[in-house]
C-alpha cells in the first residue's frame, strides 16, 4: 500500500500553493482500440481524439498490454504496447495494470498523466471464478500542491461482483491520508445505480449526481442509454463534466467518454 501523507502536511502544501490548480480529466473504456462492434481498428483515431481535449490525467480501461495475434494480423499495430503508444511525446508519465491474462497477451486499466506518477499499485479485485478486474492506484506529484490520488476502475458484470468490488475500493479510500485528494474514475458497469450508497459514506462524490442529479449516459457510445461510466472525487471541487458522445467519439468505443474539470 502506499504511504500516507498526514493530514498537516496536506494542510501545509495547501497553504503555500499560491493559487489553486485545475485537472482536466479524461475517462474512457477503450473497448481494446477496436471501434463499435469490433469492425475496425481505430486506435490511431483514438489518440488523436484524445489529444483533442488535452487531458491532463486520462483514465482508460480495456488496455492491451500485449496482444500478439493481433500485432500479426492487424494492419497499423503498434509496436508497443497500447498504453505507451497512447501516451506518446504528450503524457510523460503512465502506469499500467494488468487485469486479464492469456496465452497471447493480457490486458488492463491504463492512466496517462501529465504529472509524475510517483507510486502505483494494482489491487486485484476479481471474484474467484469470474472475470478478471483491478484498480489500478496511482500517486500523482502535482506542482504547486502536492500529491493525488488517481484510482482507475473497472468492475464486473454481475450486481453481487460489483458489490464485492465496491468495498473493497471504500476500504481502498478510507486508508487514504483523509485530506489527500481522490479522484476515482473508470467503467462501474453500475447500470442499477447502487455504487452511490457503497462510496458517498466514504467521502466521494460523483460530478455527474452532484451537476445533474444523476450519473451520465455513457453507453451504447453512438446512443447512449446506460449510465455504466463514473467519475467520484473527494477533496476536489467538479466543474462542467460532459459526456463526449458526439463524432468522432461515437465512433472510437462502445462506450461514451466522461470529462471534468477537476480543482484541487
Amino acid at each position: 500500500m502506499t504511504s500516507a501523507l498526514t493530514p498537516e502536511g496536506i494542510a501545509s502544501r495547501r497553504q503555500n500553493a499560491s493559487t489553486d490548480v485545475t485537472l482536466n480529466v479524461l475517462t474512457m473504456n477503450m473497448h481494446m482500440g477496436f471501434g463499435f462492434l469490433n469492425r475496425r481498428f481505430i486506435l490511431p483515431e483514438l489518440r488523436d481524439a484524445v489529444r483533442s481535449v488535452s487531458a491532463d490525467v486520462v483514465f482508460l480501461q480495456e488496455v492491451h498490454g500485449e496482444q500478439q495475434n493481433h500485432a500479426q494480423t492487424v494492419k497499423n499495430w503498434p509496436t508497443t504496447s497500447q498504453y505507451e503508444f497512447l501516451a506518446d511525446s504528450m503524457w510523460n508519465d503512465f502506469a499500467y495494470g494488468r487485469n486479464a491474462v492469456y496465452p497471447h497477451g493480457h490486458h488492463g486499466n491504463a492512466l496517462l498523466s501529465k504529472y509524475p506518477i510517483v507510486r502505483h499499485e494494482n489491487l486485484d479485485i476479481s471474484i474467484l471464478g469470474t472475470e478478471e478486474r483491478g484498480l489500478l492506484h496511482c500517486v500523482l506529484q502535482v506542482p504547486g500542491f502536492g500529491e493525488v490520488h488517481a484510482i482507475c476502475v473497472h468492475l464486473g458484470l454481475k450486481e453481487v461482483h460489483r458489490q464485492q468490488q465496491l468495498s473493497l475500493m471504500a476500504e481502498l479510500v478510507s486508508r487514504l491520508p483523509p485530506e489527500a485528494p481522490v479522484i476515482i474514475a473508470g467503467d462501474f458497469n453500475d447500470w442499477r445505480q447502487k455504487a452511490d450508497a457503497a462510496l458517498t459514506p466514504t467521502g466521494l462524490r460523483e460530478v455527474f449526481v452532484e451537476s445533474f442529479g444523476a450519473p451520465a449516459k455513457s453507453f451504447p457510445a453512438r446512443f447512449p442509454l446506460l449510465r455504466l461510466d463514473r467519475i467520484y472525487v473527494r477533496n476536489a471541487r467538479p466543474r462542467a463534466p460532459r459526456v463526449l458522445s458526439n463524432r468522432p467519439w461515437s465512433h472510437l468505443s462502445d462506450h461514451a467518454p466522461l470529462a471534468v474539470e477537476v480543482t484541487l
